[in-house]
């Protein structure tokens, strides 16, 4: 963890850890011009943004991509409270101590789940405390500390690296996948903090079209079932990242907006002075009667839609059989999901013109539970017309028969769980009162995408998403530790609660 105000040389972090190298390499390394550059994806973002705080001042540019900038505020442990379980289950098992000599990588799972059905294996995976012992042999001491700390406690603050932004006296680039499974908000998170604490230094945002660290290793034309019309990865390489570091280490100018961003549905790279991009105004898209959405608030009165959220048949995150947690789920068809009665479904009329969304979206919900805790996922879909142009096979091509049939595609724009325990602050939970009304209030990580004109808006709110995020057994729970084995106790007959938008219109 950073510390904020070291008082002796043996406080180090990674701000002082990087101090120091920097130091040595400029003394010990030769032929160098004495500037120095810093690159990373992932956990190495982490260590990027972290090591920018106190720049040194040979350091004269770094690019957190797809940082961990706050493991709990929605990049990698939980979302809003939520456990990820399909992402770190098998990633922070992984990371036991080694023994004996080195041997070659295993697979991150070091024990056969015995199917590819990452639904069928977490749903009798029994508890999460469990976990640690059953599966990896009681030495995954990092999982086990994911597990320990379900609330946003001094642990996760502590390692909140974006609110420490401060002396960033280098140029700063930051990158992220719009569709990025992983690290969604470690690029906002970085750019928005560096661009509060440190307003005179270069603070850049990229943001492309793809999946966790995909700008590095793809050629960034397609994901999923979508494509995007050109190669983005190697024009983001190319035109971007390349010019900037010249720019910084070799005084090559380079032309570089605030912002350089990749418009999804349009498919289209668009430069902004800022982000979100000035003159983007507020909408409000309200759900109403029939399963609408409209931009006119509902009328008053009781209006609610209810379902019965059952924790021993969770809504499946993907419409096919998957391990873990897939690097394109956040592209694929909803229309399994929509099939569903405990999935609630809204959608606009046909569009007359297209409709950008560009930065975050507030969600804003009126909800009520017979029990006292319970998930709401909301998604924002884009569905296609029922003439859009299909998948093409060329002559005397053996088609596929369950190829995906794209008339008609409920494309996943983003979507988000929230645990309602956590509606009043990560920090302390606070229990549902059973069938009164709640408040739920959050926003997404940023979208940028034009639903094209044809198209329809659609919302889809629902109380699983499994094995994405680990069940909720709609009872309250103090601990993270319980919520596995509570679910398993809802496989026997009792009354399962019935959750609804009740007390009043609700507003997406």
């Amino acid at each position: 963890p950073h510390i904020a105000n070291k008082k002796s040389s043996k406080d180090v972090d990674e701000s002082s850890d990087t101090y120091d190298t920097i130091e040595w390499l400029l003394k010990n390394v030769p032929n160098h011009n004495g500037r120095v550059g810093m690159i990373g994806i992932s956990q190495p973002g982490f260590h990027t943004a972290a090591s920018m705080i106190d720049s040194h001042p040979a350091l004269k540019c770094a690019s957190p991509q797809a940082p961990t900038a706050d493991y709990y505020l929605n990049d990698d442990v939980y979302h809003n409270g939520a456990f990820m379980l399909g992402a770190n289950y098998g990633f922070y098992g992984f990371f036991t101590p080694r023994t004996g000599e080195p041997k070659p990588p295993s697979p991150r799972m070091d024990f056969d789940p015995g199917s590819p059905d990452a639904y069928d294996f977490f749903l009798h995976l029994g508890p999460l405390a469990d976990a640690n012992r059953k599966n990896f042999g009681g030495r995954a001491d990092y999982w086990q500390e994911i597990v320990d700390h379900p609330n946003y406690d001094d642990f996760w603050k502590a390692r909140s690296v974006w609110k420490f932004m401060n002396n960033v006296k280098c140029a700063v680039l930051n990158v992220g996948g719009l569709f990025d499974a992983e690290d969604p908000m470690g690029p906002y998170h970085i750019f928005r903090s560096v661009g509060k604490l440190n307003p005179g230094t270069t603070n850049l945002l990229v943001m492309g079209p793809w999946p966790h660290g995909g700008w590095a290793r793809s050629d960034g034309d397609k994901l999923g079932n979508l494509s995007f019309g050109s190669k983005t990865s190697q024009y983001f390489r190319e035109q971007i990242q390349f010019p900037f570091f010249m720019q910084y280490l070799k005084d090559k100018p380079a032309d570089l907006p605030k912002a350089y961003m990749f418009m999804t549905g349009i498919n289209e790279w668009r430069r902004h002075a800022q982000w979100p991009p000035a003159g983007a105004a507020a909408t409000t898209w309200y759900i109403g009667p029939g399963g609408t959405i409209t931009t006119t608030p509902p009328a008053e009165g009781q209006l609610f839609d209810e379902y019965v959220s059952d924790p021993s048949k969770p809504v499946p995150y993907v419409g096919y059989i998957a391990t873990g947690m897939t690097s394109d789920y956040m592209t694929e068809d909803q229309r399994f999901a929509a099939q569903r009665p405990d999935v609630l479904v809204y959608q606009s009329p046909v569009l007359t013109e297209d409709v950008i969304f560009a930065g975050p979206i507030k969600v804003n919900l009126n909800v009520s539970s017979s029990g006292t805790d319970s998930d709401f996922v909301v998604k924002v879909i884009d569905v296609y017309p029922a003439d859009y142009p299909s998948q093409r096979f060329p002559q005397g091509h053996p088609q596929v028969a369950n190829a995906v049939v794209m008339q008609g595609y409920q494309q996943l724009v983003h979507g988000e769980p929230f645990r309602a325990k956590f509606r009043n602050g990560f920090e302390k939970p606070e229990p549902l009162t059973p069938n009164q009304p709640a408040k739920i209030s959050y926003e997404t990580p940023d979208v940028y995408h034009a639903f094209r004109r044809g198209h329809r808006i659609m919302i889809q709110i629902q109380s699983s998403w499994f094995p994405l995020v680990d069940r909720n057994p709609q009872q309250f729970q103090l601990q993270c530790r319980g919520m596995e084995s509570a679910a398993d106790t809802a496989l026997q007959p009792r009354p399962y609660p019935v959750l609804s938008g009740g007390g009043g219109p609700g507003d997406c």
